[in-house]
Order: C-alpha cells, then sequence, then structure tokens
C-alpha cells in the first residue's frame, strides 16, 4: 500500500469552528468565555485548502459555532459523501470528564457545565469515531484535526475504541496539544496559534503531506514559544504516525509561493511571537520599542550577525517592508482595522480575489508599509439576508438562542454586495414595517460590473439552439427539442439572487411555479449555489453531458477552480426575460456603532474606491464580469475558444416585487404537498399482495416521505363499466399510524380493473385540488400490469391529452419487470404526465419514496 493522493476523488473537508456560545461565564453552568479568535481558524484553514488544490470548490463546509445536531447532521452528510478523504477539523472549547480514561467532549453553541458524566450541548470524542467507523463510510482515508484543550486525549480514546481494524485505521488525528493540558484562548484579531502554523505550512508551496505537515507545525510550535496554561509548552501530537508511508496522505499541492530572499545563514521561518494570555497585562509599548523587544529577542534567536543584518535592513526604506514581513504582523505596524463584507454565496469568489488583492495592494498600504485594514469576505443565502437585514437587525445586535443571525449568516457586515440593486429596496421595504431598525443601508450609486444570468448548455446541444433574443421558457422548450434526454439544473434560489432570478424566468408571466419547478431535474436537494452545481454535474459524465445549468455567465469563464479537463464544455444561451447580476456596494451603518465610525467609514471608502477603479475592475474583468453601461462589454480579455459575445444587451433590471413574488411561489411549489394513491386491487393482484413487496407493503413505505401538513389518500382500483374505485383513505391531512392501518385492512377484490378510468379520474380529481395554488402534488398508480389492455387506443389518448393538461405528475408504478419498457402504457402515462416510470428492474421501494418525499414534507425529505 502506498501513500494516498486523494486528487480527483470525491473528498469532503467539515470544518468546525466554535467561536460563539450561548452559556458563558459568569453564568455558573457557563463555559469560560467566548472564541473570537476561532473565527478567524474557520476562514484561515478554508483558504489554505483551497489554495492547497486538493479540495475542489464546494468540497470544504465551513460550520459556524453549531448545535450538536447541526454537527452530527453535518458530520453524517459528509461521511456519506466522502470516497476520497475526509478532513474533519474542530475548534472550540472541550473537557474531559475523567482524565484517567481521557473521556473527551467537544463543546458545541449550546454546551453547559452541570455536575455529572451528562454534558448538555456536548459530543463526545468517541461518538465522533462512531460516526467515522460507521460501516457506510467509504472514505480511504479521515484526517481529524483538533485544536481545543485536551485535544491530546484523543489519541487514547482512538485506542480504545471498538471498531474493525480497517475502519480504525483509515482514521488519523492531528491534535493541537499534549493530553492533559489547556490551550490559551488565543487573540480575538488572529487564528490560534496551532491553526496559523498549519494554515502557513499548507501554503508553503509544492506538495504537503501529512508526513512533511506535522513535524513543520511541531518545529514551528516550539520555535514561536508557544504555551498551554501554567507555562507549559504546547507540543502537537499525532497518530498513525504520519512518518508511516501508508499512512501518508496529501493535503495540499498548490504552487509554490515567492518569499522574500533571506541568507543562507537565517532560517526562512521566523514566527510570530505566541499570543497574549486572557485577562488585564501591561500596556502596550510604543511601535518603536515594541520593534527593539522583536529585534533583541530575534537576535537571541539568531545571533549577533543576523542582528547585524536586521538592523542595517531597518535601516533602509525598503528594507523595512521586508522586516515586517519577517518579523510577523505585529511589528512596527499598530492592528489593522478589518472590514467584514458580506455577499452573495456566487460572488464569493471574485470579491475574495478582490479582497485579496486590495489588502496588498499599495492603496491599502501606509507610507511606513502598514497595512491600513483587512478584508474578511463571507456569503450566506440571499434571502436570509434579505431577511435579516429588513427584519431581524435587533437579534444580529442581540443574538437569542432562537434567533441568532450571528451565527446562521456571520458577523455584523460593514459592508453588503447583493447580486441586484433590487435586494436593497426589499431591505427597505421590510424595513419600513418595523418598528424599530438597527441597519441603515447606503448603496453606492451605480452597480460594480454586470454579468447576466444564461442557460449553459452543452457545447453539442448549444449548437443546435438560437441563443439569444428568445425567452428562458422558449429556450427550454428547444432544449428538450434537441434532444429529450436532456436535463435542466438550477441552484436552490432562496440562496442565491441569480437563481431567483432564473427562476423568474422559469415561471414567466403564468402563475405556474409548479409547473416551472417540473422542468427541472429532480434533485433530493437543489445546489445552493452555481459554483457548486457546476462542480457537482461532472461526478456523473453522462448527467454532465446532458445538462444544461441557470448560472451567471461570468462563472464559466472564470472556471471555478473544479477541473476543466474533467468537465462538459457548455456555451451560454442569453434569455432575453431574465435580469442580469448587478452587485451592489452598500455600507450597512449599525446603531451604537459609532466608537470607530470615522476610521471605518476611511477604510470602506477606500476599498470601494479601489474596487470601482482600474485595479479592482481588473480583477472582476479576470472573473468574467462586464462593464456596467453601454454594450456590457466583457472588462476583462476573451478566453481562448469561449465563444462569448463581446457585447451583450441587457434585459430589464430585477423588481423587488417580481423578486418577492417569485420567492413565494417557489415557496409555495416546495411546500405541503397533496399525494393520491391509486392502488390496483383486482384479483391478479391476490399473489402480489402480502408483505414488504406486495402493492400494501410498498405504498406503507413511502408514508414516511409525507408529513403532517401534506394532503394524501388512497382509492382501491377494481370494477369496469360503472364506479371504478372505492376509497381506502380518505383525502386529507393524517397521522403515519391511521395511514397504516387502512393500508392494513386493504383487501384485493375479485375483479377486473379499468387503469384508463381510474387515472382520468384522478386527475379530475387533483385538478380541483391544485386550481387555487401552486402546492406540489403527486398521483401514484402501482398496478401489476394485467389490465393495461383497457389503456390502450382511444382510451389512452384521452389519458394522454389529460395527463399533459392537468399539471399533476403521474407515478406509474409496474410489479412487472418490463412494465417500463420503452412504448409501454405506463411508459407514456408517466411521460405525458413528466412523472417517472418505476417497475420491478428497478430499486422500486427506494425510487419511489424519493418521489413522494419530493412532494411531501415528511421527516427524511
Amino acid at each position: 500500500m502506498s501513500r494516498f493522493d486523494p486528487r480527483g476523488r470525491r473528498n469532503r473537508a467539515l470544518l468546525v469552528g466554535v467561536s460563539e456560545y450561548d452559556h458563558t461565564a459568569p453564568d455558573p453552568q457557563g463555559v469560560s468565555g467566548q472564541l473570537p479568535a476561532v473565527r478567524h481558524n474557520r476562514r484561515t484553514l478554508e483558504d489554505a485548502l483551497h489554495r492547497g488544490g486538493v479540495f475542489r470548490p464546494g468540497e470544504v463546509r465551513v460550520l459556524a459555532s453549531p448545535a450538536p445536531d447541526d454537527f452530527a447532521a453535518e458530520l453524517r452528510r459528509a461521511v456519506r459523501e466522502t470516497e476520497g478523504l475526509l478532513l474533519l477539523y474542530f475548534a472550540g472549547h472541550a473537557v474531559v470528564t475523567d482524565t484517567s480514561t481521557h473521556k473527551l467532549h467537544l463543546q458545541m453553541r449550546t454546551a453547559r457545565i452541570v455536575a455529572g458524566e451528562e454534558l448538555p450541548g456536548a459530543v463526545s470524542f468517541a461518538g465522533v469515531l462512531g460516526e467515522l467507523c460507521a460501516p457506510e463510510s467509504r472514505a480511504e482515508k479521515v484526517l481529524v484535526i483538533l485544536d481545543c484543550c485536551y485535544a491530546g486525549n484523543a489519541a487514547a480514546i482512538w485506542h480504545r475504541f471498538e471498531a474493525p481494524q480497517e475502519s480504525k485505521e483509515k482514521i488519523l488525528l492531528l491534535m493541537s496539544v499534549q493530553p492533559n493540558r489547556c490551550i490559551l484562548g488565543g487573540d480575538a484579531d488572529v487564528a490560534t496559534p496551532f491553526t496559523r502554523e498549519v494554515a502557513g505550512v499548507l501554503d508553503g508551496g509544492g506538495e504537503v503531506w501529512l508526513s512533511t505537515l506535522y513535524p513543520a507545525v511541531k518545529q514551528r510550535m516550539a520555535d514561536g514559544g508557544y504555551e498551554a496554561e501554567d507555562n507549559d509548552p504546547q507540543k502537537p501530537q499525532a497518530l498513525a504516525p504520519p512518518w508511516n508511508p501508508d499512512a501518508d496522505v496529501l493535503l495540499a499541492a498548490g504552487p509554490a509561493h515567492h518569499h522574500l530572499h533571506v541568507p543562507h545563514h537565517l532560517p526562512h521561518h521566523l514566527p510570530p511571537r505566541p499570543p497574549r494570555p486572557p485577562g488585564p497585562g501591561p500596556a502596550p509599548r510604543p511601535p518603536r520599542h515594541r520593534l527593539r523587544g522583536r529585534l533583541r529577542a530575534a537576535a537571541d534567536r539568531l545571533g549577533r550577525t543576523a542582528l547585524s543584518l536586521l538592523l542595517a535592513l531597518a535601516a533602509t526604506g525598503a528594507g523595512g517592508y521586508g522586516l515586517y514581513v519577517l518579523l510577523g504582523d505585529s511589528g512596527p505596524c499598530a492592528p489593522s482595522l478589518e472590514l467584514r463584507v458580506l455577499t452573495d454565496p456566487d460572488l464569493e469568489p471574485a470579491l475574495r480575489a478582490s479582497a485579496d488583492a486590495y489588502v496588498v495592494s499599495a492603496a491599502n498600504t501606509t507610507g511606513e508599509g502598514c497595512r491600513r485594514s483587512g478584508v474578511t469576505v463571507n456569503s450566506a443565502g440571499a434571502a436570509d439576508v434579505v431577511t435579516a437585514l429588513g427584519e431581524r437587525t435587533d437579534a444580529w445586535q442581540q443574538p437569542r438562542e432562537d434567533d441568532n443571525p450571528q451565527r446562521d449568516i456571520g458577523p455584523q457586515p460593514d459592508v453588503w454586495i447583493p447580486a441586484t440593486r433590487a435586494d436593497v429596496d426589499r431591505v427597505n421595504a421590510a424595513a419600513a414595517r418595523e418598528d424599530r431598525v438597527f441597519a441603515r443601508l447606503e448603496p453606492a450609486a451605480g452597480p460594480l460590473a454586470y454579468s447576466p444570468v444564461v442557460l449553459a448548455v452543452p457545447a453539442g446541444l448549444g449548437a443546435r439552439l438560437d441563443v439569444t433574443g428568445r425567452s428562458l421558457s422558449e429556450l427550454v422548450d428547444a432544449l428538450e427539442q434537441a434532444d429529450p434526454r436532456a436535463e435542466l439544473h438550477r441552484p436552490d434560489p432562496e440562496f442565491t439572487d441569480a437563481a431567483l432570478l432564473a427562476t423568474m424566468g422559469l415561471q414567466g408571466a403564468r402563475a405556474d411555479a409548479r409547473g416551472a419547478e417540473r422542468r427541472l431535474a429532480r434533485a433530493d436537494l437543489p445546489e445552493s449555489s452555481a459554483v457548486r452545481l457546476l462542480c457537482s454535474l461532472p461526478e456523473d459524465d453522462a448527467v454532465d453531458d446532458r445538462s444544461a445549468a441557470l448560472v451567471p455567465e461570468f462563472l464559466l469563464k472564470s472556471g471555478i477552480g473544479c477541473h476543466p479537463a474533467t468537465r462538459t464544455q457548455r456555451v451560454a444561451a442569453y434569455p432575453a426575460d431574465v435580469p442580469g447580476l448587478e452587485p451592489a456596494f452598500v455600507r450597512v451603518r449599525w446603531e451604537d456603532g459609532d466608537r470607530d465610525a470615522a476610521a471605518r467609514d476611511d477604510a470602506v471608502d477606500r476599498f470601494r474606491a479601489w474596487l470601482t477603479g482600474k485595479d479592482g475592475l481588473a480583477v472582476l474583468g479576470e472573473h468574467g464580469f462586464r462593464s456596467t453601461t453601454g454594450e456590457r462589454r466583457l472588462l476583462g480579455p476573451q478566453p481562448a475558444s469561449a465563444g462569448f459575445p463581446t457585447s451583450v444587451g441587457p434585459a430589464e433590471p430585477a423588481r423587488p416585487e417580481d423578486m418577492e413574488r417569485a420567492l413565494d411561489r417557489y415557496a409555495n411549489a416546495h411546500g405541503p404537498g397533496r399525494v393520491l394513491y391509486l392502488l390496483d386491487s383486482s384479483g391478479s393482484m391476490a399473489g402480489r399482495w402480502d408483505g414488504d413487496s406486495g402493492g400494501p407493503g410498498i405504498l406503507k413505505q413511502t408514508l414516511p416521505g409525507l408529513g403532517g401538513e401534506d394532503e394524501y389518500g388512497v382509492w382501491a382500483v377494481h370494477g369496469v363499466g360503472g364506479r371504478t374505485h372505492t376509497g381506502l383513505l380518505d383525502f386529507g391531512t393524517h397521522g403515519r399510524a391511521d395511514a397504516e392501518r387502512a393500508l392494513d385492512a386493504a383487501r384485493w377484490r375479485d375483479a377486473e380493473a379499468d387503469p384508463a378510468a381510474a387515472l382520468l379520474d384522478a386527475l379530475e380529481f387533483m385538478e380541483e385540488r391544485g386550481a387555487g395554488d401552486e402546492r406540489p402534488q403527486l398521483i401514484v398508480y402501482l398496478t401489476d400490469g394485467e389490465d393495461d389492455g383497457r389503456l390502450t387506443g382511444r382510451a389512452l389518448r384521452k389519458v394522454l391529452d389529460r395527463a399533459g393538461g392537468a399539471g399533476v405528475p403521474v407515478a406509474m408504478v409496474s410489479l412487472a419487470s418490463s412494465g417500463c419498457d420503452q412504448g409501454r402504457p405506463a411508459t407514456r402515462v408517466a411521460e405525458a404526465g413528466r412523472g417517472r416510470c418505476l417497475d420491478a428492474g428497478d430499486d422500486l421501494v427506494p425510487a419511489l419514496h424519493d418521489e413522494v418525499a419530493r412532494t411531501g414534507t415528511g421527516e427524511e425529505r
């Protein structure tokens, strides 16, 4: 067995950083305090992993201050999705209940300290190992990184943990401190020392294996003199030693970085000073004295010759910045103010690149070579942000356990960059209905850039489309005519404005959100952004080759970072009725947030001026954005063989009322559903009636997909020439036990069935129920197909016509193995009703459960 290179595999990184706690001292049951440094941990490690090139976009998930249930759900999801490397990182408070048995507990946001073994709000590390070693785990390697008190105790738990040896052996541990030691909370302005050094090694350039990461971090921690509590040295630990080739794993493969040239007798890394312990201390010295102290400390480590060199560097104007880099970010420069920027998930990669470029630019550097400000960019679901800024600013100022935007969205932003100015109007309209608002928005005049929302079509299909001057519905019609197998994908409209604008085009002028949603490919959950969508499609080559995606145009140019060689090439079709993205720069002012208002205003103004100037527009141009006026030309150079038009005609700008209406209609179309089951109860079903594989048993197994607000009923289909069905379960809301009892009581009849007549009755029944709203609906017809002779000719044509216009999907379920062959009646009915045909050749029960769960709101949706 050789060391493991996970590139190209399905990898996942789950970064859990608990910086905010609901219960803290002096609450007698509270943890010792908040951990603001952990906020920086999440960003620092996430950025390092993205730059490392092992994890693709969409494969790194950040969980900010979760409750235990949220953590458990995300951990199970990561375990289920990983096939290559699973990296689990935790930073936050942790406790042990027994140091002799090393019972380690990771404390989540709701943690409380109570007497006894029970620790509310905590997750046992043994339980975490149980999830990582679960039978469904397909990861080849799992690396757990712990940056918390008592992290070293995890090794003993691993040794005692009972699991199959092959499951245990794939678990690797990297721990921030030795057993039975607490670490300090760190500095609020930077990441904690261990995470900072881990990220520093990952960012060092070239390949970084675990076997090189661990000793490098260990040495950097020793050189930095970092201490745990009680003045003990803080010594990182590792389990399943990385010097064992069979346990080694590649963690970064980024390009080599260019460093300041340092003579050979100086080390290439001078670590920053250890963080200050919490609590009062001596007043900070003036910068000149602080610099002198740092030079003296450097001399103690490097010797007199090195000190002479450092002093010579300090004496030159050009060397001042180099000295600052060598000695760390707390040298002669005062700590810089940090701007908090909140944006749309689709815009986040481009704005992060812009912020990174600005931070190191001359515009953000003083004459002394110091950084004026930092910029932290994070994103959150667009609909949630609009709601929070319009209706929940009081909770953002003073979070509550049941309402905490700081936890759910992020810190209070200084700058908000939504994807369209219409979002500002939506916030202001909502705020006008509130008694008191704690934030005021000040949008800049004009958008930052422009990008149309496009239908990204595989190149082979794009040649058959007229890509301009048509509505989105017309383009989708043409796509389906060009290839009936073509699939349409769109991210979640509640998360990104681009997806919401595309949804407006799909819905069109007709009040038919339910029909619009049926045009999209079925998915358990839509991806949260276009970035994730375009990265997830290549996971199945066949799906990628036939899939069109509704995404912002700029993402097709920037390449989004996920293996372009393995991705289907797409061309852009430009729907004429979908507004484009016009990111707006919005200053957010918070009530009682004026203590450093002048400095913060200056930092915001400088960032805005740079972003809208030549340098900022150049970065946005590199990411594929267009100009905001005139012919909407590309800001950057045309990429080779990309085929983008030099200029595009913009659609009408987005209107806030249209966005709100489309969002409401989308929610209704995914709200409580209606399902009508038709169960063939004719005599031919006698041998297919009992047990889990019989007709009633199969339907019972789909009931978990339905919730208490869903309406559903069951018809027993039998009889010809008159009444063609009888009721088994009245149509309405039901408890699952009641529905199961009704199916248990069902009996087959010594009679034939008329499927055509029953289906026509069912379609009429559901049309009437759905006439007044856009709730999702479904008809399920389960049969053995023995009576298909009555579903032919004129009778079949009537069913097909009615199914095509009823707006109700029909799932045809055949217990015969060939029931869904091409041309069979069940297949044709399902296709006409935009439903699905399932037969005994499929994995029938799980597939039917999924169909019902997509319509219902049950516990497993």
